[in-house]
């Protein structure tokens, strides 16, 4: 079973090489979707796969990595078609 998720993080979060944090750790996972800086000083992941592997994402994001201090994760569930898209795991916005 597939599930989509969409997350965004609060905190410092931008600078400390979150978004390659967050990429190790889905790709590691085998985690479809993306991660991406919003203009508001936040990171927004969506990330499609087994429930369990996107607890253990869940899990990462919230302790982030050294550096980070992640104030609170905001989770929604997307509908599963929102996943059809996703290929592996990449970060966007990235030089």
């Amino acid at each position: 079973m597939t599930m989509v998720l969409h997350f965004l993080i609060q905190g410092r979060v931008q600078g400390v090489g979150f978004r390659w944090f967050v990429h190790r750790e889905a790709s590691e996972l085998e985690l479809k979707g993306w991660v991406r800086n919003t203009e508001d000083g936040d990171v927004e992941v969506v990330a499609a796969g087994d429930p369990a592997d996107l607890a253990d994402l869940r899990l990462s994001l919230q302790r982030g990595p050294r550096g980070s201090r992640v104030d609170r994760v905001i989770e929604h569930p997307l509908h599963d078609r929102e996943g059809e898209g996703l290929s592996a795991f990449r970060i966007d916005g990235a030089w």
